[in-house]
C-alpha cells in the first residue's frame, strides 16, 4: 500500500469515527473530521480532551502503547492508515512529528539533520549536505547555525532546538507535520519564529498542531477543532470558530466560561 506520490488522489486526510480507548478508557468518542491540505489545522481543548491522542493516531504512534485499541478508519491518499496491512515505518517518514519538548540527539547540529537520511539509506556526503543546508533553511535555522554544522546540538536555546527538530523532521520529506504543542516550553520570542515558521511550511506540507493556546491557534491555524470530554465539539474554519461558534460548549471554552 503505497501512501506518497499517488496524484489522483485528494491528500486530505479524512477521520472516520474514529474511536480510542487506553483500556476501559474511551479516550477518543466517534471522531469524523477532513484535515485539509496544505492548510494549517490546529487541535483546541482543555487538558485531557483528546486533542494529543487523536494526534498520535495519523502516525500510528498509539500503537506503541500498551493497551491502547483504535477503531475506525482514517484515509490518506485512498488508503485507511489504521489497516493493520499498513506499515507504521514509511508512514512516519510520510508524516513527521514535532513534540511538546525539544528533542535534540546529543550530536551535531548536521549529524542531527542527517541522521534520518542515513537510516533511510543516503550515505552519499554530498547529498546529505544538501538535505541539510536545504532543512536548515527551510526551518529557518541556517542563517543562525550554517556556519557551525559541527557544534553540538545540546549547546543550542530552547526555541532554536525546537527548529532543529522541524528540520530534523523535513529532511525525511514528509507530507505532513504533526506539532504536539510545540510552542509550550519556548518563551515568547522564540513562539513568534515557531509561528512565522509554521506559516511558511503550509506552503508545501499539511500541518496539524495541538496548542493549549487559543491564541496561537487564532494567529496560525485556517480551521480549528475543538474537543471536550473525547469528542469532537465543532470544527471548520479558525474564524468562524473564533468569532461565531455554532455550539454552545464552544462559546464557553472561548469566553473563558471554562477550561
Amino acid at each position: 500500500m503505497s501512501l506518497r506520490n499517488n496524484k489522483k488522489d485528494n491528500k486530505s486526510i479524512k477521520i472516520k469515527n474514529v474511536n480510542v480507548f487506553y483500556g476501559d478508557n474511551h479516550a477518543i468518542k466517534d471522531v469524523t473530521m477532513d484535515v485539509k491540505e496544505k492548510r494549517v489545522t490546529a487541535f483546541i481543548g482543555p487538558s485531557g480532551c483528546g486533542k494529543s491522542t487523536l494526534l498520535r493516531c495519523l502516525n500510528r504512534m498509539n500503537d506503541e502503547i500498551v493497551g491502547c485499541r483504535t477503531e475506525g478508519v482514517i484515509e490518506w491518499g485512498g488508503v485507511n492508515i489504521l489497516d493493520k496491512k499498513v506499515d507504521p515505518v514509511p508512514l512516519r517518514r510520510a508524516v513527521g512529528m514535532v513534540f511538546q519538548k525539544p528533542n535534540p540527539f546529543p550530536k551535531s547540529i548536521y549529524d542531527n539533520i542527517a541522521y534520518g537520511p542515513r537510516i533511510h539509506g543516503i550515505t552519499n556526503k554530498k547529498i546529505l549536505d544538501n538535505i541539510v543546508n536545504k532543512s536548515l533553511k527551510d526551518a529557518a535555522l541556517w542563517e543562525e547555525t550554517g556556519e557551525r554544522l559541527g557544534d553540538s546540538a545540546m549547546g543550542l536555546s530552547g526555541g532554536q532546538q525546537q527548529r532543529l527538530c522541524i528540520a530534523r523532521s523535513l529532511a525525511i520529506e514528509p507530507e505532513v507535520i504533526l506539532m504536539d504543542e510545540p510552542c509550550s516550553a519556548l518563551d515568547p520570542i522564540a513562539t513568534a519564529k515557531i509561528e512565522d515558521l509554521i506559516n511558511e511550511l503550509k506552503k508545501n506540507y499539511t500541518v496539524i498542531i495541538v496548542t493549549h493556546n487559543m491564541q496561537q491557534a487564532a494567529r496560525v491555524s485556517d480551521y480549528t477543532g475543538f474537543f471536550y470530554l473525547g469528542k469532537l465539539i465543532e470544527y471548520g474554519q479558525t474564524k468562524q470558530i473564533f468569532e461565531n461558534p455554532k455550539e454552545e460548549l464552544t462559546e464557553n471554552y472561548m469566553t473563558g466560561r471554562f477550561g
